[in-house]
């Protein structure tokens, strides 16, 4: 993993808040030179190192909005995205095709964002255990933060590529010769580093905009781990304390859902600027042409019923060259955004896998109130029994993609989870079981060889 490069820029660079959403700092740092001491002197700096780790995310990793994120990259590697950028660009045509290679450039950012921002995690962590200054309820804080950001990403990282090398330090003559994990093994680990992100994290937010992540947040992507390893009584507890939370109300009004002040958000990315547009309002707009980067594929839009309001309002048709197009219109305001935050988690994945969690474990009837909660708001009717439990899975899937289509790569991680990824088979002609997992970038191969071997059929 080539982490030697980014051990002084991460330093000056994140540690700064040089990518933050937030002005924390005003001083004019010498030549981005601050130390990681000096960064932990206090709690204004520790925050602005927090504040550039969180900006750096929303900008360019794996849980961005724009064309780089899991939304969007593994939303055209499935079925939910169809891609219309040129072969030459960045890497994303041979991605939509399933014909990517270990030398393929968004092959490429993916790992190397999501190991640069878990780097970056770990540095916070360490700045804040090591400093004098800070109080032990601000580094609790700190470490719990970062803690949950590092995990997020690993646990996506790990989804996408299987084995992978995990690392708790910023130590380079350590991490310039790690080993892959096993994946159970990575997924055991984040366990035990969400759990105690959750005893270190508090219920309540430090911003009433829920752009920094609470204990419930972490329980939900502890709850996803659990899940990932088969332990849907655990999962079924931490979901049902979320769900049942009064910090948190289901939002029956669908046209406010990615509404940045509703209460049915775990936690959001700010933009880096006051009125930036979302990625995804920018990356998913276009109209009276053919799109030029992605469009809904006619398979995601054949999925939704036509009273289903979610079609109404989330995608709208374009008529170009005589054809009809279909765009993602979750994100509207494209200027003087003063109302849309990019969404991670939301009350909605709360409840469609704690209804799985009930489903996997034969409670059927249990789980209909929580797969219904998103489908009533819908427009479409209640679900009833009697339903096996196969056909209530399969219609957990079908709610999963007309709820979350392009929303953090929920596509592939649900038929990942579901054993049903071989079903992509039927749209997709080049789609191989071994895709299932993406190959590990050749450069990093070249760099580590105990990366070695590379993941089968590439």
């Amino acid at each position: 993993m080539n982490l030697k490069n980014t051990l002084t820029a991460l330093t000056a660079a994140l540690l700064l808040g040089l990518f933050s959403c937030e002005k924390l700092i005003e001083t004019d740092w010498p030549n981005n030179q601050i130390s990681t001491v000096q960064v932990f002197e206090d709690v204004q700096t520790a925050n602005a190192a927090l504040a550039g780790l969180y900006g750096g995310l929303w900008n360019s990793s794996p849980l961005s909005g724009g064309s780089d994120g899991m939304g969007a990259v593994l939303g055209t590697y499935t079925d939910d995205l169809k891609c219309y950028y040129p072969t030459s660009s960045n890497g994303i045509l041979d991605i939509y095709l399933n014909q990517q290679l270990p030398t393929n450039l968004m092959v490429e950012k993916v790992w190397g964002t999501g190991y640069q921002y878990i780097y970056a995690a770990n540095a916070i962590m360490e700045g804040a255990e090591k400093s004098l200054s800070l109080g032990s309820a601000d580094k609790k804080r700190i470490k719990g933060e970062a803690l949950f950001v590092r995990s997020v990403l690993y646990y996506s990282l790990q989804r996408i590529y299987g084995d992978i090398p995990y690392t708790e330090t910023t130590d380079y003559e350590i991490n310039r010769q790690l080993k892959k994990q096993p994946g159970t093994e990575v997924l055991t680990k984040l366990e035990t580093d969400l759990s105690l992100s959750t005893q270190l994290l508090e219920d309540a937010y430090r911003s009433p905009e829920r752009i920094y992540p609470n204990r419930k947040a972490a329980a939900l992507v502890l709850a996803k781990v659990k899940a990932e390893l088969g332990k849907w009584t655990e999962a079924e507890l931490l979901l049902k304390d979320i769900g049942q939370s009064s910090l948190y109300t289901f939002e029956q009004d669908l046209t406010k859902v990615f509404t940045k002040s509703r209460l049915h958000i775990l936690w959001q990315l700010k933009p880096k600027n006051s009125g930036d547009a979302t990625k995804e309002a920018t990356l998913y707009y276009f109209t009276n042409a053919v799109p030029t980067a992605f469009a809904l594929t006619p398979q995601l839009v054949g999925a939704f019923a036509p009273g289903d309001l979610r079609r109404q309002e989330w995608m709208v048709p374009v008529t170009a060259s005589a054809q009809t197009f279909y765009r993602a219109a979750k994100y509207k305001v494209r200027s003087a955004n003063t109302t849309e935050y990019s969404v991670v988690y939301r009350l909605e994945e709360v409840y469609l896998l704690l209804a799985e969690a009930l489903i996997r474990q034969g409670k059927v009837g249990e789980a209909l109130p929580w797969l219904n909660a998103t489908r009533q708001r819908a427009g479409l009717p209640a679900l009833a029994l009697p339903l096996t439990q196969n056909e209530a899975l399969t219609e957990l899937e079908n709610e999963y993609r007309r709820e979350f289509f392009a929303e953090g790569g929920q596509r592939f991680l649900t038929l990942k989870r579901l054993g049903k990824l071989g079903n992509l088979t039927a749209v997709k002609p080049n789609w191989q079981v071994h895709h299932s997992l993406w190959p590990l970038p050749q450069k990093e191969l070249l760099l580590n060889t105990n990366l070695n071997p590379q993941n089968p059929g590439y």
